[in-house]
């Protein structure tokens, strides 16, 4: 069977690609409520239809978006992770890269701010577990695993650590471009002084 992906396909996939360019753009700028389809469709020439055609909605493409940004994120976070020498080294790796992105404007706004309003609550922590906690629990249990985190229980402590890093995400968010460096700094090291009081001792 042939993979080579028709005309048809490859402009449905780039038209996809423009509109959650041009939508991620619009919600950060704007927010999700001050967005509307129409103004996306005309920032890349295409109609309302085009839209409809590979989402449902406005909460739909927002939610593409969201997911889109989330994915990215913690790839890199696996990423930096993967490029370390040893479990502790690989968490705060992950760690400082998280951060980092919840630096970004769009990231932070979008992640942190819109998507409980546009994905409602209950919706957006669900997601955000979906994302993230399986990336925290992997690294707290390769710690576990190591020893570095002896007799420490994994639910537990992975639920508390993913507790954390959504206040820090939250808060770095909303802070001003010039404290972001700062907040960034004290989360980092607020974390990982709670994180050393679980070490192993010896």
């Amino acid at each position: 069977m042939s993979t080579v992906k028709s005309r048809r396909e490859q402009y449905s996939e780039a038209t996809r690609a423009a509109l959650l360019s041009a939508a991620t753009r619009r919600f950060a700028e704007h927010g999700f409520g001050g967005t509307a389809l129409e103004d996306i469709a005309t920032d890349i020439q295409a109609t309302r239809g085009a839209i409809y055609h590979h989402f449902a909605n406005k909460t739909a493409l927002f939610e593409a978006v969201f997911e889109q940004l989330e994915t990215e994120a913690m790839e890199l976070s696996a990423a930096a992770a993967a490029g370390a020498d040893d479990p502790w080294a690989a968490a705060f790796a992950a760690l400082d890269a998280f951060l980092d992105r919840c630096c970004d404007p769009v990231y932070g706004r979008l992640v942190w701010q819109e998507a409980p309003i546009a994905l409602g609550w209950l919706r957006w922590q669900a997601a955000e577990e979906q994302f993230a906690y399986g990336l925290v629990e992997q690294l707290i249990k390769a710690l576990v695993d190591d020893g570095d985190l002896d007799g420490q229980p994994l639910e537990t402590t992975t639920r508390l650590v993913f507790g954390m890093l959504g206040t820090a995400g939250m808060a770095l968010a909303e802070a001003s471009d010039v404290d972001k460096a700062r907040l960034k700094a004290e989360y980092a090291a607020v974390i990982g002084r709670m994180a050393s009081g679980l070490r192993r001792s010896g």
